[in-house]
């Protein structure tokens, strides 16, 4: 069962599991903030995101118009895309929360 929940999820499964580990190390980060000796842990969530989805390594733009002084941001195309990310990540938000609403439904047998 818990394979077709994740298959029915996607990777949203593996980054709900992430950030609640992370909330734990967190949590326990605070909870020993005056233990000596403590070391504070983390997880690199996009790093770890990543790699469940097997996403490539970074690469770099090729700039339409790079600057004199080297630099290769084009502003207008950063937006541009700032701004798909963020309806890519409400989209992915709306997703999940179908998912959820379709196996409430199934449960209750509607």
């Amino acid at each position: 069962m818990p394979d077709r929940i994740d298959a029915y999820l996607g990777i949203h499964t593996r980054a709900l599991m992430l950030e609640s580990r992370r909330a734990e190390l967190l949590a326990n980060n605070l909870a020993n903030a005056d233990t000596p000796g403590f070391k504070s842990r983390d997880i690199d969530f996009k790093s770890a995101l990543a790699t469940a989805a097997g996403a490539e390594e970074l690469k770099y733009r090729v700039p339409l118009a790079p600057a004199l002084d080297g630099n290769t941001v084009d502003s207008d195309m950063e937006m541009a895309e700032f701004s798909r990310n963020a309806l890519d990540f409400q989209a992915s938000l709306t997703f999940l929360q179908s998912k959820f609403r379709g196996l409430k439904a199934a449960i209750r047998g509607e």
